[in-house]
């Protein structure tokens, strides 16, 4: 799993094959599929197994108030302010009567 822009260019038959290709990783942070069929994109969302899939965009696309993770070896849970306040606190019911 490298951590940079990274393309990987491989023939494949029908997008089956290269899903398979894809979901074959030990990994899966995220995915970049680019294309200009709603059908094959909505496939691919479906079915990667990936933290993320991103039509027509690269793998290295960040927005930190979206969750940011991944699957497989790749994460342990999901990035981001939302996630991070849940990862790192507890919640305590408090009552506190002052009558």
């Amino acid at each position: 799993e490298a951590f940079a822009p990274v393309v990987a260019v491989n023939p494949y038959k029908d997008i089956e094959e290269a899903i398979r290709w894809v979901n074959s990783s030990d990994y899966g942070l995220q995915v970049g599929v680019f294309t200009n069929d709603v059908k094959i994109a909505w496939k691919c969302i479906r079915e990667i197994e990936a933290g993320g899939v991103l039509i027509n965009e690269g793998p290295t696309f960040r927005a930190d108030h979206m969750p940011y993770g991944g699957v497989k070896y790749s994460g342990i849970g999901r990035e981001g302010p939302k996630f991070a306040i849940e990862d790192y606190t507890e919640i305590k019911t408090v009552i506190f009567d002052l009558t």
